[in-house]
């Protein structure tokens, strides 16, 4: 098993078929192409004596050809946050040397002076002129070998490297893809970042089904609704808070105006019962799909499809009807369970810990080994419960954690911001309710004896010091914050006063 099987397949079938297009240069790559300089990028990578692929940058042409060429070199692919700080990158990357690195323009010389960094442009990778190298030799079919290691933060806010092994990815795409399946009209609009599973997913999938992906590098809501118009697109996978804009995009329309859109997969967090009940509105002859997964579990493991969408939106049984918000039910080769804190296999419509268990499950991390139990159960650290029919319902997260429009916060790397402004004695940051993000940041601070700020100005320096999607919407000042006897900060606390709960 390797993950260029399932690009030699499609290669194989559909040679001249358009696999990628560049949404923002237009720029395009055939199956038969993308295989061919996959397998010279290949040799290239090989040669430079690096153990990893790194990719930091916005999604092109690049992103593909990066997944196969590492996954025929045989080493992992390992693509970077690029809206991170550039020591938060340089960090990572000396994590992944030695390493091939492709990025843009502005970057590559800073990266590439880093020790063991062979960094290249985008646009040097993409030319063919530049590797008149022989193909690769053939690629292994070890099927433990690491395809992809992907970049998450847990509750402590340590970057921690998910290892996805060929045999998880590929057995999520056998297992939930048909081969060769897409028409060649079809086409798929893409706009999750290349260093999101999901990216990864749509990218295999895609290529297996034989599909065209068009990739938008930048999302807004306009950009969005005029390329589906423009290419056509037949399918779209979008996180709830990029549903929600485009809805509000479309404020005044009676329809959306894209009779050919079929299908539109949604996940990454909770979707509100108003977007989802006025997406289905807007695109009456879409198939609406949402779709729950993990880095660590390979991408989906629980679906909500059509059918189900169409029925829950029409019942008057709120029972069904509340399935609207759920994450529907798992995969073939999926087992779900809930727990309680000790363990405890919980019931129907009882809230706890979320495992799951499958084939396509790593729940692996570089240097830390699995975190599974002996069983092969994972703990998503995601809270929830299931219905009386296994419908699985999410409710937050079971550790701290703040997931704001399908990105994942660590609270404790705000707090340290915060807590390096002179004024601040103490700071504790919590995820609270929100309509269009699912989850907003929110923070409790206590100011030091003697010294003075303002909301303002503490907005700005986390502005200043992280990117802007980690600002607070929401700072109170605190003369104390609580603690239990211990010295453990008691964020539930916090979270449920800052949330209005109290």
């Amino acid at each position: 098993m390797n993950i260029m099987m399932l690009l030699e397949m499609t290669s194989g079938t559909f040679p001249d078929r358009v696999a990628f297009v560049d949404g923002s240069s237009g720029a395009r790559l055939t199956y038969s192409e993308l295989f061919g300089a996959a397998g010279r990028r290949a040799a290239a990578i090989q040669a430079s004596g690096s153990n990893r692929v790194g990719m930091l940058d916005v999604s092109s042409l690049a992103t593909p050809l990066s997944l196969f060429s590492s996954g025929w070199a045989g080493i992992p692919y390992a693509p970077i946050n690029y809206r991170l700080t550039n020591e938060e990158i340089k960090a990572l990357l000396a994590r992944i040397t030695p390493a091939y690195l492709v990025t843009d323009d502005a970057r590559v010389g800073e990266m590439g002076a880093l020790d063991d960094v062979s960094a290249i442009t985008k646009d040097q990778f993409l030319d063919h002129g530049g590797f008149d190298h022989d193909t690769a030799d053939a690629w292994n079919m070890d099927p433990e070998e690491v395809a992809v290691l992907l970049f998450t933060s847990g509750t402590t806010g340590a970057p921690k490297a998910a290892v996805l092994r060929h045999k998880h990815l590929v057995s999520y795409i056998l297992g939930s893809v048909e081969f060769a399946s897409a028409d060649e009209e079809e086409a798929a609009l893409v706009c999750v970042p290349p260093y999101h599973i999901a990216g990864i997913a749509a990218v295999l999938s895609s290529v297996y089904s034989g599909r065209r992906v068009v990739q938008l590098p930048n999302f807004s809501a306009e950009a969005w609704i005029d390329l589906a118009r423009t290419e056509k697109i037949t399918t779209a996978f979008v996180v709830p808070t990029m549903l929600a804009r485009i809805v509000e995009a479309l404020e005044g329309e009676s329809d959306a105006g894209m009779p050919h859109l079929g299908a539109l997969s949604y996940g990454g967090g909770k979707m509100p019962l108003s977007v989802i009940e006025r997406a289905m509105q807007l695109f009456p002859n879409t198939d609406f799909t949402n779709a729950y997964g993990l880095t660590e579990t390979s991408s989906t493991i629980t679906v909500l499809g059509p059918d189900e969408h169409r029925s829950a939106h029409s019942s008057d049984d709120e029972t069904v009807r509340r399935r609207l918000v759920s994450v529907g039910q798992a995969l073939p080769g999926i087992e779900i369970e809930i727990r309680d804190d000790e363990g405890k296999l919980m019931g129907p419509g009882e809230r706890g810990e979320i495992y799951v268990r499958g084939e396509q499950v790593s729940g692996e991390y570089e240097g830390r080994g699995k975190v599974t139990d002996n069983d092969g159960w994972f703990p998503t650290r995601d809270a929830g419960s299931m219905d009386h029919e296994g419908y699985l319902f999410l409710e937050g997260r079971a550790d701290d954690v703040i997931v704001r429009g399908g990105e994942n916060m660590s609270p404790g790397e705000i707090e340290d911001v915060l807590l390096e402004h002179e004024a601040v004695g103490d700071a504790a940051v919590v995820g609270i309710p929100d309509e269009q993000w699912g989850e907003g940041v929110a923070a409790a601070i206590r100011l030091k004896d003697g010294k003075s700020a303002d909301i303002a100005e503490l907005q700005d320096w986390v502005k200043n010091h992280m990117r802007s999607s980690r600002v607070p919407q929401l700072i109170e000042f605190w003369d104390e914050l609580p603690y239990n006897e211990t010295g453990k900060l008691l964020r539930r606390v916090v979270k449920a006063k800052l949330a209005g709960d109290e």
